[in-house]
């Protein structure tokens, strides 16, 4: 193991370990092992929350409903007891899925921005290990000790940071201004920004991998330059409009909301989210070694070059599926990642599931503040994700020996 974690360090170009850091490597490896304990629990008690807090949401609303009534129409419903019509319909029709629809896109977008962050935080190696020779096996306590060396390239990735959310809005803007897609009645505005998100996706790829081939900083500029573009055309569609209405419309799609959730926007979004977790947890050992370094990573026998192209479509495909049924909401992907590693530390066996679960939580409760900050009408979720994500991400950074969620 020490040999290996030689290896791997000199060919980072990370030179002798002092003391000091072998000792806080060896510790940090200590706790690693001992993940069962507090982020399980931790897990598990954010998700708890979660359930509690769907229920809780339902009574908040234009009507408030007694939290008794909640329990008992939703009991009702799934054992088949008689309930009160008036409220089956507020409550199982439109308030409960519109918080398990925040449930889902908060959980979503905050493993968007942990994918996000894992995929843009190093370059691709300079040069192609040697052919024939055989590559080290990843076991994954030495990739995950390796992340007290690694180097955070860019800690401020989220996941609109691609354009996929610009991309989103053009085909979402065309439905509401040209009628693009009209045949497909309620279908109409998620599956144009679907059609706008995965064009995106493609186009950002397709850019960045041209002539020097895929590389974080090339991601970064192509989805900066790209997300420019987009916006450019969605704005010259609503100013070619003529509609006085298109411009609403279009703005408060783009700041996010789950007013409109059904039923039928549930499992597909859920689904995704799922397949999403899942994946990235086989592959968790990957990531730790990803994030010590692209070199490191190749060294240990990560296919570095598969492994970004499939956190970039895992991405892509998390992001455009969640921006067509709730829009763009901002902040999460920032933020809920970073307090995640703050807590629970960067290993992504631990982190992921604390970040999914806390996503959850947190989107349920600012869709209530959304709905009771400036009742009867309703707020964007994009502003309040805003006004409560600035300052959260703001203390994080002042706090003492923070560097992209842990110490330094």
């Amino acid at each position: 193991m020490s040999q290996t974690l030689t290896a791997a360090t000199t060919s980072q170009g990370l030179g002798r370990i002092s003391p000091e850091r072998n000792g806080a490597n060896m510790a940090a490896r200590r706790s690693i092992a001992c993940w069962s304990v507090a982020p399980r629990i931790l897990t598990g008690v954010l998700a708890v929350l979660t359930v509690v807090s769907i229920i809780v949401s339902i009574v908040f609303g234009a009507e408030h409903i007694p939290l008794g009534e909640v329990w008992r129409t939703v009991l009702g419903r799934l054992t088949g007891a008689e309930v009160d019509a008036g409220y089956a319909v507020i409550i199982w029709e439109l308030r409960l899925p519109r918080s398990i629809l925040a449930a889902v896109v908060g959980a979503g977008l905050a493993l968007a921005g942990a994918l996000m962050q894992a995929l843009v935080r190093n370059p691709l190696p300079r040069r192609p290990p040697p052919r024939g020779k055989k590559k080290k096996k990843a076991p994954a306590r030495a990739a995950a000790g390796l992340l007290e060396t690694a180097h955070p390239h860019n800690p401020l990735a989220e996941p609109y940071l691609l354009g996929v959310s610009a991309g989103a809005a053009v085909g979402a803007t065309a439905v509401m201004t040209l009628g693009v897609l009209s045949g497909f009645g309620v279908w109409a505005l998620s599956g144009g920004a679907l059609f706008g998100a995965m064009a995106a996706t493609l186009t950002v790829y397709t850019v960045a991998r041209a002539q020097g081939g895929l590389t974080a900083l090339r991601l970064i500029l192509s989805g900066v330059v790209l997300s420019s573009a987009y916006m450019a055309v969605s704005s010259l569609l609503v100013f070619t409009a003529g509609d006085p209405h298109a411009a609403e419309s279009v703005m408060f799609w783009l700041l996010g909301s789950v007013a409109g959730a059904t039923w039928a926007k549930v499992p597909l979004a859920a689904a995704v989210v799922a397949i999403g977790l899942v994946g990235a947890l086989l592959i968790h050992s990957w990531l730790d070694a990803y994030a010590a370094g692209s070199d490191t990573a190749a060294s240990l026998g990560v296919p570095v070059r598969a492994l970004r192209n499939g956190l970039f479509a895992m991405q892509g495909v998390l992001v455009g599926v969640l921006v067509a049924v709730a829009g763009g909401i901002g902040f999460i992907g920032l933020i809920v990642p970073h307090a995640a590693r703050l807590i629970v530390g960067a290993t992504h066996r631990a982190m992921l599931p604390v970040t999914v679960c806390a996503g959850a939580l947190f989107l349920v409760w600012v869709d209530v503040v959304s709905r009771e900050l400036a009742a009867p009408r309703e707020m964007p979720l994009g502003i309040v994700t805003g006004l409560i994500g600035a300052p959260v991400f703001l203390f994080l950074m002042g706090r003492r020996r923070y560097e992209f969620g842990g110490a330094t």
